[in-house]
């Protein structure tokens, strides 16, 4: 994809300032790698997930879906040490991850032109671990994470503060999402929503493919 191909498949309105991105399933297919590691990590307390279990609670913090496990469950699953060992078996797996080739040529054109940031339900050490192996990190101006706000997806809280950060009203921001909870959140906070699941599959993207307006209009 050349340079004027690529401008116009990812063309924005006018009046959009900055772009707040999810990290995983988002920027990198990091999802089955996810998958494997709670597998792995639950396999060691002889209990199993779900994969459409899983995606569902795609966005949710590591901790919390641990909790939500024992509360559906009946488990007593350690929240902590099982949150830390989940993280330690995806950090082996991270060297298989791939990038999602649409969402990151968005973020390699608007390097630099439009102030950009990442608001993930993951952990900071994690997310940046990640855009590094990528080359990306250098391209965002914040990250934010669910420890950084009072609720975390679907609440809006991280997309309003990943904006705070970037000096760029939220109604003035894209969001870019691959998941329900994600977008819900990303919609609340008013930003324009691009659902990437509905054109990582394409080469190219029409100028307002995907994209959904805020709540409320």
């Amino acid at each position: 994809m050349n340079s004027e191909q690529l401008s116009l498949a990812f063309a924005l309105p006018p009046d959009i300032r900055g772009l707040v991105f999810d990290c995983d399933g988002t920027i990198a297919d990091t999802m089955p790698l996810h998958y494997q590691a709670w597998c792995e990590t639950l396999r060691e307390h002889g209990r199993e997930l779900p994969e459409a279990m899983f995606y569902e609670m795609a966005g949710i913090p590591t901790p919390r879906i641990v909790q939500l496990l024992n509360e559906r469950h009946g488990w007593t699953l350690p929240v902590e040490q099982t949150s830390r060992r989940k993280e330690e078996l995806f950090l082996k797996l991270l060297p298989q991850v791939m990038p999602i080739e649409p969402v990151v040529q968005v973020i390699q054109h608007f390097a630099g032109r439009l102030p950009m940031a990442v608001a993930t339900g993951g952990t900071r050490a994690v997310c940046r671990q990640t855009l590094s192996f990528m080359g990306l990190i250098d391209h965002f101006q914040a990250i934010v994470t669910a420890d950084d706000v009072p609720q975390g997806k679907p609440a809006p809280d991280i997309f309003l503060e990943a904006a705070r950060r970037l000096g760029v009203p939220p109604t003035s921001c894209a969001a870019f999402e691959d998941g329900d909870l994600g977008l819900q959140a990303a919609r609340a906070a008013g930003m324009l929503v691009f659902d990437v699941r509905n054109v990582c599959s394409k080469p190219l993207l029409s100028p307002t493919a995907g994209l959904t307006p805020p709540e409320g209009t």
